[in-house]
């Protein structure tokens, strides 16, 4: 199952997307939004969403797509997840899951402009598989648990700036991930039914139509049911919750490629998930 939000920013309407992609069914019969309220539901219940054949379908060309997800309560992040990109950065790998956050109010759609921030000249892109929380997740017992808490898999783009994240970060990265728009998600919240194996997906990412990543999530160090339930000895995961799970090598940061500048056009991909387009933009 494929869910989106088709519409200006702060009016999305909820979708499901059918078939081979080209149908779309308005779901505002079945829910306002896809939140995380309608997550925890349809984990309990399955069934709540209806055959498509019985929604009506709507049009959604020349439409913006907005994230998948209503803003989520938290956008954590696990850092240096790639072998390589830990290299690249100057790191040893984690022994355990790095974490940091993202501000909620850096979500934005697959195809909305990115801003970079006044002054700044160490922008970065980050493709990412994205694990949205579908139910309450505290404490869980084990590994094996933890795949049930997800309601599905989404592209994310852990857009960073890396003078706010390395120079000018007092030790904690978050100044240089949260700067407005710097997370591009979407374009659908496919479902983990959908999506099979989430240790087999290839992610890649292009500038300018140039490809700099090119990796697959078989090669992270901490699998997604690991990180879900190593997350959830320390904190509370709520449904809608978005989990960015790393990035592979190939990031500006690695001294291989120039930042970005306004004009840059980024694209990221994950297999079986989507692609996004965005145009980096000076912040206004």
């Amino acid at each position: 199952m494929r869910l989106m939000r088709i519409g200006e920013a702060g009016r999305e309407r909820p979708v499901l997307v059918s078939g081979d992609g080209r149908h779309h069914h308005d779901l505002r019969s079945v829910t306002a939004d896809i939140d995380g309220a309608f997550l925890a539901a349809l984990a309990e219940d399955p069934g709540l969403l209806p055959d498509p054949s019985s929604l009506p379908e709507t049009s959604i060309e020349g439409e913006r797509v907005g994230p998948p997800v209503a803003r989520p309560s938290a956008v954590l992040c696990i850092g240096q997840n790639y072998t390589a990109h830990a290299a690249e950065s100057g790191a040893e790998p984690p022994t355990v899951p790095i974490l940091f956050y993202k501000s909620p109010n850096t979500v934005v759609g697959p195809t909305d402009d990115v801003l970079i921030p006044r002054g700044s000249t160490r922008t970065d892109w980050e493709v990412e598989l994205g694990v949205v929380i579908g139910r309450r997740a505290r404490y869980l017992a084990s590994p094996e648990e933890a795949l049930a808490h997800v309601a599905g898999f989404v592209v994310s783009n852990d857009v960073s700036e890396r003078a706010y994240q390395l120079d000018e970060s007092g030790g904690q990265w978050s100044k240089g991930k949260s700067c407005e728009t710097f997370n591009p998600l979407g374009p659908a919240l496919v479902t983990a039914d959908e999506v099979g194996d989430p240790q087999d997906l290839r992610l890649r990412s292009w500038v300018n139509g140039e490809v700099r990543q090119d990796s697959t999530t078989a090669d992270m160090i901490f699998g997604i049911a690991e990180i879900v339930h190593h997350l959830s000895q320390y904190l509370v995961l709520e449904p809608g919750d978005l989990i960015n799970t790393g990035t592979p090598e190939g990031v500006a940061l690695s001294g291989r490629f120039p930042y970005l500048v306004p004009g840059d056009v980024v694209e990221v991909e994950v297999a079986g998930l989507g692609r996004q387009r965005s145009v980096f933009r000076p912040a206004p």
